[in-house]
C-alpha cells in the first residue's frame, strides 16, 4: 500500500470519531456545503490563532461548533468580544442558533496540525528547513510522542527544482489501526513558491473496551508462565509467581576413604600386661585421651619377684616320727 490515505481517516470508526457528527438524509448536500463554509470562515478569520480542529455537531436545528486552539486568549478576545462578534457571523451562514465552545490544547508539541503550522511559519521566515524540522522533532520527542515524521515538499531553500525532504524519529506504523496517529498538512507561502508541510505524530496505542480484563481473565483460566505473553513477573510484588517447583540438585559425591593402615600411625609399643587398645578414635579425641592421662609408674612395669622356694627336708622328718 502506498501512503496516499489520511491516516485520522483510515481510523475512524475504531479509535477516532467523525470531525461532523450529523446525518441528514434529504439536505445532505446543503448540509455539507455549510459545513465547508464554517469551517473555511473560521480557518481565514483565526488563522493566526493556533487552530488544530474544528468540529460541528448539529441536533434539533442547532449548531455547536468545538474550536480546538492553542492560543485561546486570542479566539475569546477581551471580555469574550471576539466569541460574540464570530457567532453572529456564524448565525448569518447557517440561519440557525450556533454556540461556540474553545477547548484549549495544554501540549501543542503533540498537535500535529500545529507542529506542521510551525515549521511553515519558520519557513516562510527564510529558517533554513533542516533546522527548523529538527527542532520540531526533538521537541515533540521530548514531550512523550512515541514517533514523529516530518518531511517537506517544494523550492526548499529556494533552488530551481523542487525536491522532497524529511526526518523521522521513533515508531510511527501508519498500519497499525490500534496505533493513535495524528496528521496534519500546511503549505507554506514563499516568495519561490508553495512548500507543503506534512507531519504525523504517534502518541501511543488505544486499546478497544474491554481489553484488560479479558486478557486478565484469559490468564486467569490459562495459568500462563510469567514472562511469556502475560502474567507477573516474580518478585514483582504483582501478585503470586506462577512458577514450578525446582527439583533439588543432587547430593554431591563423598570424597573417598583412604585404608586404616595409611592414615593412622604405629602405635606406641606397649607393656605386656596392658589390656588392649580401643578402637581408634579421632586425633582431636586422641590429643586430650593422651593429655590427660597420667603417667606410667615405672614400678608397675617392672615384673613381679620370684617366690621363695620351699625346704623339703622338715616334712620328711615329719612323716619319720
Amino acid at each position: 500500500m502506498g501512503q496516499k490515505i489520511n491516516p485520522e481517516g483510515f481510523r475512524v470508526g475504531y479509535i477516532h470519531d467523525w470531525k461532523s457528527n450529523w446525518f441528514d438524509e434529504r439536505n445532505f448536500s446543503d448540509a455539507l456545503i455549510e459545513d465547508v463554509e464554517i469551517r473555511e470562515h473560521i480557518e481565514t478569520k483565526l488563522s493566526h490563532a493556533g487552530l488544530s480542529d474544528i468540529e460541528i455537531k448539529k441536533q434539533r436545528g442547532e449548531v455547536t461548533v468545538d474550536i480546538h486552539t492553542a492560543r485561546p486568549g486570542i479566539v475569546i478576545g477581551k471580555s469574550g468580544s471576539e466569541v460574540d462578534a464570530l457567532r453572529k457571523e456564524l448565525h448569518k451562514i447557517t440561519g440557525k442558533p450556533v454556540r461556540v465552545n474553545i477547548r484549549e490544547i495544554k501540549r501543542p508539541e503533540l498537535d500535529a496540525k500545529l507542529v506542521a503550522q510551525s515549521i511553515a511559519e519558520q519557513l516562510e521566515n527564510r529558517v533554513a528547513f533542516r533546522r527548523a524540522m529538527k527542532r520540531a522533532l526533538t521537541s515533540a520527542m521530548r514531550s512523550g510522542a512515541k514517533g514523529v515524521k516530518v518531511q517537506v515538499s517544494g523550492r526548499l531553500g529556494g533552488a530551481e527544482m523542487a525536491r522532497t525532504e524529511g526526518y523521522s524519529d521513533g515508531r510511527v506504523p501508519l498500519h497499525t489501526l490500534r496505533a493513535d496517529i495524528d496528521y496534519g498538512f500546511v503549505e507554506a507561502r514563499t516568495t519561490t513558491g508553495r512548500i507543503g508541510v506534512k507531519c504525523w505524530i504517534n502518541k501511543g496505542e488505544v486499546m478497544p473496551e474491554g481489553y484488560g480484563s479479558a486478557v486478565e481473565e484469559d490468564l486467569g483460566g490459562r495459568g500462563r508462565r510469567p514472562g511469556r505473553g502475560g502474567g507477573e513477573a516474580p518478585g514483582s510484588g504483582q501478585g503470586p509467581a506462577l512458577r514450578r517447583p525446582r527439583k533439588p540438585p543432587p547430593p554431591a559425591a563423598a570424597p573417598e576413604k583412604k585404608p586404616a593402615a595409611q592414615t593412622q600411625k604405629a602405635a606406641p609399643a606397649r607393656a605386656p600386661d596392658a589390656p588392649a587398645p580401643e578402637a581408634p578414635a579421632p586425633e582431636a579425641a586422641k590429643v586430650d585421651a593422651t593429655a590427660e592421662a597420667p603417667a606410667a609408674d615405672p614400678k608397675a612395669a617392672e615384673p613381679a619377684p620370684e617366690p621363695a622356694p620351699v625346704d623339703e627336708a622338715p616334712e620328711q622328718s615329719g612323716d619319720g616320727s
